[in-house]
């Protein structure tokens, strides 16, 4: 099973993911987590992070995730995600696919902001920022679609939700 958290910079998937994935690992002991910033440092962030570079990105993550899920290993990805060519990829090739929107209005993202990556965007520092110069298409078909601004709880909450969907579709 590979559950593949979405959502723009500051959306939370990082905190949200490596929650979800230490809860899951109670119960299915398989499960890894995979980042997408961290795997950039793993393979040398040499792709860049304009469209293109990111669509390298898009392609590695989505393939590593096939070949563990062939081991019967289960994922949870958190990635930015801007291609809906790849999520409809991953829900015809692995064999249990659940896609989660973390969705948060960009005012809020500039608020968080952990990264800088906002303002220095805006003023004209840095480009190739999804959500400023780069536009962010809001995924066709999730399978579920969270308000992870606080709205809707705190992490440990959107991570209940998770898991509460995942058990229905027979996943957790």
């Amino acid at each position: 099973m590979i559950t593949w958290l979405i959502g723009m910079s500051g959306a939370g998937k990082t905190t949200v993911g490596t929650r979800l994935a230490d809860r899951l690992k109670e119960h299915r002991p398989q499960t890894v987590y995979l980042d997408g910033d961290i795997l950039r440092d793993v393979w040398g962030d040499a792709p860049g992070h304009d469209v293109a570079g990111r669509g390298v990105n898009a392609r590695r993550i989505s393939h590593l995730c096939a070949m563990l899920d062939r081991q019967g290993i289960d994922v949870v990805a958190a990635v930015l995600s801007i291609f809906p060519e790849w999520q409809d990829w991953n829900r015809r090739t692995f064999s249990q696919y659940v896609e989660v929107f973390l969705d948060v209005p960009m005012e809020v993202l500039e608020e968080r902001d952990t990264k800088g990556l906002y303002a220095a965007a805006w003023a004209g520092r840095i480009n190739n920022v999804v959500g400023v110069d780069i536009p962010f298409p809001r995924p066709l078909h999730p399978d579920l679609v969270l308000d992870s601004s606080g709205a809707a709880g705190d992490p440990d909450q959107l991570v209940r939700t998770i898991l509460d969907h995942l058990s229905v579709r027979g996943g957790a």
